[in-house]
């Protein structure tokens, strides 16, 4: 029997279960902010990627958050009966919003675990695009439809010390890096494109590209190593272009308003490019290496005059 329209529901305790990175956890926020908007009062909490769900209860969209690499939750695809403290607290929850690969419907076998308790599945892999509409999708069960697929995250305010590290609204931040190195531009280009550039340029080297691009700081070229996720939304909503992959850093980036100029090869852009404003997308064809230095530097020219 499916759940009732959402005005005559009502919501003390939400759950949600959500993992991957980042970028899997932005494109949840339009979901995330929907449940915030119609059961404010509701505690809503997340068991995933703890340190992207932080932007999220920083902004009040979450009330809790839970890492998940805790040993308890394993408890739940086990064989045998759910333990009596998990199941109990889990009981608290008027409603279970599932994105966890559950494909031998385990997950779905366990809830509800009380009369009342609502639990709503979803594929963990989108199926419609963009992406954040297939996670958006399920609520209209509770009769929630998102009116757009987007969410815009703010800085918070910081210190007079922090606004002095801030980034120059002349700034282009680069990210030359994301979660696979089939969905990166060759780096020789990035070599190649960063000199022409006017300065300043902050480029963000995640983990992986750190050790290469550290040695690479030139006069008017800040690199930047690993950096805490709200530091970053700073740099993001002060630049004035942000470019780079199929990544969560490029989702990050456009959700705090920068206009992005993002190298799309072996992803489809449809389903994975963030569907807000002023994102241009290049591609062409599966393979990054096909997209030429002068076709990116257009692309940045033509997006950085839409901003005169």
């Amino acid at each position: 029997m499916p759940p009732e329209p959402s005005r005559q529901v009502r919501m003390k305790k939400i759950l949600v279960l959500r993992g991957g990175a980042l970028g899997d956890f932005i494109v949840t926020l339009p979901a995330l902010t929907l449940l915030r908007e119609r059961w404010p009062g509701a505690k809503i909490e997340l068991i995933g990627n703890a340190t992207a769900a932080r932007l999220a209860r920083n902004r009040g969209w979450l009330d809790a958050v839970h890492s998940q690499h805790e040993a308890r939750w394993s408890g739940l695809f086990a064989d045998g009966p759910i333990a009596r403290d998990l199941a109990d607290w889990l009981g608290e929850f008027d409603l279970v919003l599932n994105y966890w690969p559950d494909a031998d419907r385990t997950l779905q076998r366990r809830f509800p675990l009380r009369a009342g308790q609502i639990y709503i599945t979803a594929e963990a892999m989108p199926r419609q695009s963009p992406a954040a509409a297939h996670y958006c999708e399920p609520l209209r069960a509770l009769g929630l439809v998102a009116p757009i697929h987007f969410t815009r995250i703010q800085p918070l305010p910081i210190s007079e010390r922090e606004s002095s590290r801030s980034t120059p609204s002349s700034a282009i931040v680069i990210h030359p890096g994301s979660g696979s190195p089939k969905k990166n531009w060759p780096e020789k280009n990035w070599l190649e494109l960063v000199p022409r550039l006017p300065v300043p340029v902050i480029l963000i080297a995640g983990e992986a590209e750190a050790p290469r691009w550290a040695t690479y700081s030139r006069p008017g070229v800040t690199v930047l190593g690993p950096t805490p996720l709200e530091e970053l939304v700073h740099h993001f909503a002060a630049c004035r272009l942000f470019v780079g992959h199929d990544s969560g850093l490029s989702h990050l980036a456009a959700a705090c308003g920068a206009p992005c100029v993002l190298l799309f090869g072996p992803t489809d852009p449809a389903m994975w490019a963030p569907p807000a404003p002023a994102v241009t997308v290049l591609r062409r064809g599966g393979d990054l290496a096909s997209i030429a230095i002068d076709q990116v530097g257009a692309a940045m020219a033509s997006a950085l005059a839409a901003r005169k």
